[in-house]
């Protein structure tokens, strides 16, 4: 379909447009309607009531705040990892030239391409290898092997679009090396880094697979949400947890994407 001379869309057009993005998002409404039912044991449609007393349970609840603070704590230091080294990572292989650059950036990427059991059962195997106890900084581990991937597919773009002349320039004119990275490299990568640290967040903080080889006794926010789905004693408690987390992934994700997309502008600027 082609659209019109003013630019608008034909109605064929939109309404496969609106189709497709309610298969998408339907089911995640209902999560957020299924939150307020007074229905605690299945679920019915239309529901038989709505209410806000299951906000107030969820809130009373020590279990989902202690599954709350580890998913946070995983998912923060996972994050400051995955931007140490996901940065490093990435301005080797984009501002270097070296034999086996390629395979390094391959080996780089893999782990988020692999399914998350086949990286959950190699990790486990490790750290059993390895007589490692099973422990938050397990956890954290094992979020930071996609993290990482997450930051430096961010990082290695934004480093290819900045001009080589900036650095050199600053180079020139008597910077050492921090005071070049702090106020020429840092500045043009900024927003990717950022971007690159709220999904990693958001992909830490709602990891399900990974975590269940690698937590042990430790329960992490998603894995709690799964424990109550398979004994359910409130479900409605475990709707208003999955809201807050559609909420606390999304608000990372929409960052992300306000901040990267005028990244070659930004990148090119040397601001």
């Amino acid at each position: 379909m082609r659209s019109d001379r003013n630019g608008k869309a034909p109605l064929g057009l939109k309404i496969a447009a609106a189709g497709g993005l309610l298969f998408l998002h339907l089911p995640i409404l209902l999560i957020f309607v299924y939150a307020f039912t007074t229905e605690d044991k299945s679920y019915q449609w239309p529901p038989p009531g709505l209410t806000l007393k299951w906000l107030a349970v969820t809130w009373n609840r020590p279990d989902v705040w202690q599954a709350l603070g580890l998913s946070v704590r995983v998912a923060a230091i996972s994050t400051a990892l995955a931007l140490v080294l996901g940065t490093l990572c990435a301005a080797a292989v984009s501002r270097t030239k070296f034999f086996g650059r390629e395979t390094v950036s391959l080996l780089v990427i893999l782990p988020i391409a692999l399914p998350g059991i086949i990286t959950g059962i190699a990790l486990r195997s490790a750290f059993s290898l390895a007589d490692i106890p099973y422990s938050f900084w397990t956890i954290v581990l094992g979020h930071a092997t996609f993290c990482v991937v997450v930051v430096y597919n961010n990082a290695v773009a934004r480093f290819r679009r900045t001009s080589g002349s900036l650095i050199e320039a600053s180079m020139d004119l008597g910077a050492d090396g921090f005071q070049t990275f702090r106020h020429v490299v840092l500045p043009n990568i900024g927003t990717a880094l950022l971007a690159g640290g709220m999904l990693a967040f958001a992909l830490s903080f709602d990891e399900v697979i990974v975590t269940t080889f690698t937590a042990g006794q430790q329960t992490t926010l998603p894995i709690w949400m799964l424990e109550e789905l398979v004994r359910p004693r409130q479900r409605p408690v475990t709707n208003v947890v999955a809201m807050v987390v559609v909420l606390v992934t999304f608000l990372p994700i929409l960052a992300a994407y306000y901040l990267t997309r005028d990244g070659d502008r930004i990148a090119g600027s040397g601001k």
